[in-house]
């Protein structure tokens, strides 16, 4: 329980904080969230993707006498769900009519109270950990009243934006090797990431699902994030970590694509049996995530690229396949269920691999009888004409750039 006049100097001390705050590089997410309404706004993301300086953004920008609230700080560490009733006095004593809350999750039934402000004309934006705000019960208690945004780190754009580079192959190797983690790109202290990693699994998973065999876990995302652009299955990963059931192994895989740490894309297939048996390509959230925490002792360029050109996609897609018949495509994209377009990602293409990616290619675009296809690699740029179907090859640094 929290004193109403205590409850007041920490919403004043951090409206204080906000105003002498940088407010940082204008994320690209900014102009693109909609105008509050009869919705609440949620944007969730992993942790330390830069959403409260979204939120600091957002305040500054379009909505200056808005009340903001983070949950987080230590001050607040005794807030119960009576304290809501001691906050709504303070919102009706200031006349506000817009509340932005970080971290609101933390709260037990915070859903019920977003709700009620809903109802009575609020409009509201909510911040936090996708592991949280993303939980199978906002659906039922904010049902049709919410609109989730995804934000993730610094895309390309917004990483030389920050660091004032060109675009080019240099600075696009640079932020293969740092990735889009604001505070690392800052500090470049390798503790920052390997204690986010930790962070993720404790907090996020382990605390958050009674996890008792932790050690199993962290032992699991290692390897999945040494592996990333390689196929995985429950039964393959089962026998490599001696788990007791294949289930369990299923289970933390979708706590850690949950909380945003990995995603899994699933072969395309017309059978939706047939893609749910297959083994499933995995992809970090970020590739300086993957350089600091991977447990691999070779450099595989390849792989952490092609796990790069999935993170942009994935900005824009939800719906995205790999493609493997007699030959290979790395990326299907879909939107609203209709295919969209096939993405081939080569670091260099050279007289070894050049025949095997362009069939590849050829052969998804055939399946799905579409004309062109965009191979992407780390510098070079070219166009192959096969069958009918025209091949744009195109550096990173630009395509990057295009979309």
């Amino acid at each position: 329980m929290i004193a109403q006049n205590v409850l007041s100097q920490i919403i004043q001390a951090q409206s204080l904080n906000i105003a002498n705050k940088d407010m940082g590089l204008k994320r690209d997410a900014l102009p693109l969230l909609p105008n509050l309404a009869a919705h609440a706004l949620i944007v969730s993301g992993i942790r330390r993707c830069g959403k409260s300086t979204l939120l600091f953004q957002l305040l500054n920008s379009k909505y200056p006498g808005a009340l903001y609230l983070n949950f987080e700080d230590p001050r607040l560490y005794d807030f119960e769900n009576k304290d809501f009733l001691r906050l709504d006095d303070l919102i009706r004593a200031q006349n506000i009519s817009v509340l932005m809350f970080d971290e609101i999750q933390i709260i037990p039934e915070w859903e019920r109270y977003v709700r009620q402000k809903l109802d009575e004309g609020y409009k509201i934006v909510v911040t936090g950990s996708n592991a949280s705000l993303l939980s199978r019960e906002l659906g039922t208690k904010l049902t049709g009243r919410h609109i989730t945004k995804e934000l993730f780190p610094f895309s390309y754009h917004e990483f030389i934006s920050y660091q004032k580079l060109k675009p080019s192959s240099e600075s696009l190797i640079n932020y293969l090797t740092i990735g889009g983690f604001p505070e690392y790109i800052k500090e470049r202290t390798d503790d920052i990431l390997n204690h986010l990693f930790e962070d993720i699994l404790i907090r996020d998973i382990a605390v958050r699902y009674s996890i008792k065999d932790v050690r199993t876990l962290q032992r699991l995302a290692q390897y999945l994030i040494s592996n990333v652009g390689k196929p995985v299955s429950g039964n393959k990963l089962k026998n490599i970590f001696e788990v007791g059931a294949t289930s369990t192994v299923l289970e933390y895989l979708s706590h850690m694509e949950y909380a945003c740490l990995l995603h899994f894309v699933p072969k395309f297939s017309y059978s939706l049996k047939k893609q749910i048996a297959n083994p499933r390509k995995v992809y970090a959230i970020d590739t300086g995530l993957v350089n600091v925490n991977s447990g691999s002792f070779t450099e595989d360029n390849g792989r952490k690229f092609e796990n790069l050109i999935f993170l942009h996609l994935r900005r824009t897609y939800k719906e995205i396949y790999y493609f493997s018949e007699k030959g290979e495509c790395d990326f299907i994209a879909f939107k609203n269920g209709a295919f969209h377009q096939a993405i081939q990602v080569c670091y260099e293409l050279n007289s070894d691999n050049l025949d095997r990616e362009i069939n590849g290619m050829i052969e998804a675009l055939e399946l799905f009888n579409i004309e062109e296809g965009t191979l992407v690699t780390i510098s070079q740029k070219d166009q192959f004409e096969k069958n009918g179907k025209i091949i744009h090859v195109v550096p990173a640094h630009e395509y990057l750039l295009k979309q």
